[in-house]
Parts: structure tokens; C-alpha cells; sequence
């Protein structure tokens, strides 16, 4: 079904059931959203929002109250083999035999998924993981980072046309970081769609073309990036005296403006209505000189606060 998206949700519910100690919660409040194939894209929300909850219907580990959900065309419920050898999921949660070698890991994932011996790329994805070196080497033995690279492998082995990352560099070093970004852009590069949940909204911005936030169970954007951060208006012109300020001068207190600590003036302005040939106007009129100017355009974290934070 090569037409098919990557990822097809229509009217997603999901009820957790009240117990003793909790009231039952919806989780799930008919989430539609559509995930174009070959993108990376990006599933942000704060915590409790619904994301997991989401991506563990589609990979089978908890049921849909409601709704419908195909992953490249294979509906969940009805062609659930198909559906599930569609997709890799890498969990937050580092959870692994370790008395077993990332090697002997691999192989077994693969076993799992029907892989013949003659298909699996065992050897190439702890290569390209850097893990070459470790590969007889117990889990147990192996750092945090490691574990996460091996979970990384282990949603590979059967080679999935959609790759699901949940949080996979909580906790990772920077460097370590950098090297796994760059094996799922090359993933990317080969045709692997990636959708990426992930609380570093500097990574989601730099990655990913589409971005979706959800909240309280329900998607509040859906957009290409650019649009996504266009939605706030709201920029930042940031002036620079010749002489340094210990307050603002009084004729620029009309403005939005404010003192920062190294001495530079940020006025709050809205691009489609203010003037900043008017604000500078203004600046020049209260007596100051500029020695340097520029502009501070919203960025994926103002807009997420925006649509989520601003909403309670």
C-alpha cells in the first residue's frame, strides 16, 4: 500500500478504566492526525498528554476504546501482523534481558519478526550504532547510552517502513546525541519515515519537517514547521546604546519594552501591525544612540507554550 500515509488516525479514543486509587481518565479524546510517509515529524506534548498512550495503540500494547488507526495502510485491528512488522517503536523505558549480548539481542528480535537467517542485517546495524566492539559483551556491561543504541536496533531488525522514537535521547550526552541524529537522518535519507517524540524542542525544531502537539488528549496543531512557528506574531527587536542604560528613559515606556542585563533595550512588537522604522523613530526622539540592532523571531518553545501552558 504505497500510497497509503505512514500513519492514519481517525476519531482515536482511549479510556483508562477507574481503579481503587484513580478515576478512570480519558487519555484519548478522538485524536485524528495523518502522518505523510518519508517525513520526519515531530509529536510534542507535555507530560501526560496522551503521547504514549498513542503510540502504544499503534504498536499493540494497549487497546483503542474508539476509533481507527492504519499504519501504511494495515488497519491495527483487523491486519494486525501487517500493521506491526510496519512499524518500530523505541521506548523511553530501557528494558532488556542483560544476560544477553547485544548480538544475541539482535538476533532474537529478529527471530521474533520471522526475519530469516539469510535477511538480518545484525552485524550492519551494530556497526552503524557503534557497537561493533561491544557486541559479545553482556547488556549489563553496557553504559546507558549503549542500552539506548541497542533499543534503537532492536526496532530495526526487520527494517520497518516507519520508525516511532519515544524520548530516545533522555538522558543521552551530547555527544551521543549527535552521533544517533545522525544514523536517523540516514535512516531518513533511505525512505524511513520518523516520527519523533521529544522534551528537547530544540532537537524537534532542527529535525523535523511536520510537527503535531497534543494536549489534554486532544491535537491543538498540526502544521508544516515554518507555519507552525509562524502562528506567533509576536518579535523581538533588540537595541544596543552606545551608552549603556541603568533605566529606560521615560519617553519609551509607551513601548513594550524592557532593560536587559547586559544593557540592550528588547521592545515586544507584532510584525503584520507595528512600525519598527517608528520604533526606531522613537528611540532617536528619546535621545539615544544605536550602536547595533537586530531581531528575535519566536521559536518552537514559544509556540509550544502557547498552544499547551497558555490553555490551562
Amino acid at each position: 500500500m504505497q500510497d497509503s500515509p505512514a500513519i492514519e488516525i481517525k476519531g482515536l479514543k482511549k479510556t483508562y478504566k477507574a481503579t481503587k486509587k484513580a478515576a478512570a481518565k480519558e487519555a484519548l479524546k478522538g485524536v485524528d492526525l495523518v502522518i505523510p510517509r518519508g517525513s520526519i515529524f515531530g509529536l510534542l506534548g507535555p507530560n501526560g498528554a496522551g503521547k504514549s498512550t498513542m503510540i502504544n495503540i499503534l504498536a499493540g500494547l494497549v487497546m483503542k476504546s474508539e476509533g481507527d488507526a492504519s499504519i501504511c495502510g494495515f488497519d491495527i485491528t483487523t491486519q494486525t501482523r501487517q500493521a506491526r512488522a510496519s512499524i518500530g517503536v523505541v521506548p523511553q523505558e530501557i528494558a532488556m534481558d542483560v544476560y544477553f549480548t547485544p548480538y544475541q539481542a539482535l538476533e532474537l528480535q529478529a527471530g521474533y519478526y520471522g526475519v530469516p537467517k539469510s535477511e538480518r542485517r545484525t552485524e550492519e546495524i551494530l556497526s552503524a550504532l557503534g557497537l561493533s566492539d561491544k557486541r559479545d559483551a553482556y547488556v549489563r556491561q553496557l553504559s546507558g547510552g549503549m542500552k539506548r543504541r541497542l533499543l534503537i536496533g532492536k526496532a530495526l531488525v526487520h527494517n520497518p517502513p516507519v520508525l516511532i522514537l519515544d524520548e530516545p535521547t533522555a538522558g543521552v550526552d551530547i555527544e551521543l546525541r549527535r552521533q544517533l541524529w545522525e544514523y536517523v537522518q540516514e535512516l531518513h535519507s533511505r525512505g524511513t519515515t520518523i516520527i519523533l517524540t521529544t522534551h528537547y524542542l530544540e532537537e524537534a525544531e532542527a529535525l523535523c519537517d511536520r510537527i503535531a502537539i497534543i494536549h489534554n488528549g486532544e491535537i491543538t496543531a498540526n502544521e508544516e514547521k515554518s507555519t507552525l512557528l509562524s502562528r506567533l506574531d509576536k518579535r523581538t527587536l533588540i537595541i544596543t546604546p552606545t551608552t549603556e542604560l541603568s533605566e529606560i528613559p521615560n519617553k519609551l515606556k509607551k513601548l513594550d519594552i524592557s532593560l536587559r542585563g547586559n544593557g540592550d533595550l528588547a521592545i515586544q512588537y507584532r510584525s503584520g501591525t507595528d512600525s519598527i522604522s517608528g520604533m526606531l523613530n522613537t528611540v532617536k526622539a528619546a535621545g539615544l544612540s544605536i550602536a547595533d540592532l537586530r531581531t528575535e523571531q519566536p521559536d518552537l518553545e514559544d509556540v509550544f507554550m502557547a498552544l499547551t501552558y497558555d490553555r490551562d
